[in-house]
Parts: structure tokens; C-alpha cells; sequence
């Protein structure tokens, strides 16, 4: 039986890292997408206007 409790950590830590990969791989494109790339434009431009805004040139 000390087999089973030496396998039983990385059996679990496979199935857990498998279930994220699948939900990573799930969310990747789709109606979101759109939304999420928009919201990723706008913090970019507002910290590119801040950054021009503090140089004061």
C-alpha cells in the first residue's frame, strides 16, 4: 500500500494540471475574445497616455 500513497500526489497533481490546460485551451478565442482584447487596448492606451502626460514635453 505504500505504493498507492506514493503515487497518489502526482496522480492528482496530473489531473488538476490536465484540467487547467483544458479550461485554458476553452476560454481561448470565442465571443469574449472581442471584449477581452478591447479592454487589454484601452488600459494599454491610457498607460501610454499617462506616460507621455509625465514626461511634460
Amino acid at each position: 500500500m505504500d505504493y498507492v500513497s506514493a503515487l497518489l500526489p502526482p496522480v492528482v497533481m496530473a489531473i488538476f494540471f490536465t484540467y487547467l490546460v483544458v479550461t485554458i485551451v476553452k476560454s481561448q478565442g470565442g465571443p469574449n475574445k472581442a471584449k477581452e482584447d478591447a479592454l487589454v487596448d484601452a488600459a494599454l492606451a491610457r498607460a501610454e497616455s499617462t506616460r507621455q502626460a509625465g514626461r511634460g514635453d
